[in-house]
């Protein structure tokens, strides 16, 4: 019979991991809080900056296969933000997440949504996911890790809620 040792380590795993679940979701959806019918600003996640490449061009797609997308609004209120640069990277069946070819820019369109097809991604730490990032003088920056459930999953989506630096 196994017995389980349950120490300090273990517990702040399993903490983190329950957050992240919460977080979340079961489709790796990032969203931002509403309070008092105002939504807040969206946090930057640890780890989201990781091999971030200020200046990522601005791309029509960075391979086929996975679908990144999102929508970018303002802090209060809520309403959509167009022609608003997120850069989006990650590691893929084209090479890590410091492949050039794994790095581009895309716009939001007037419903500030945006979206970009990549080649699939794939785990990297053990972890399905990509990094997508809001880094331009106008609003504060915000980077996001978003993890998949799978290395299965064809998709992601983040959101953005930004608030004016």
């Amino acid at each position: 019979m196994r017995f389980s040792t349950y120490n300090r380590r273990t517990f702040l795993s399993h903490a983190g991991l329950g957050i992240a679940a919460l977080a979340f979701g079961r489709s790796g959806l990032v969203s931002s809080v509403q309070a008092n019918g105002n939504l807040l600003p969206t946090e930057s996640m640890r780890g989201g900056s990781n091999n971030y490449s200020p200046g990522a061009p601005l791309v029509d797609n960075l391979g086929r296969g996975f679908r990144v997308h999102g929508t970018v609004r303002r802090a209060g209120a809520g309403e959509p933000l167009a022609n608003v640069r997120i850069q989006i990277w990650a590691a893929t069946a084209r090479g890590g997440e410091r492949e050039p070819s794994n790095h581009g820019s895309v716009l939001t369109t007037a419903d500030g949504s945006f979206e970009l097809e990549m080649s699939q991604v794939v785990p990297n730490f053990g972890q399905p996911h990509a990094h997508l990032a809001y880094d331009d003088a106008d609003f504060k920056t915000v980077f996001l890790r978003p993890v998949m459930s799978s290395p299965k999953d064809t998709s992601v989506q983040a959101h953005f809620v930004l608030v004016e630096a």
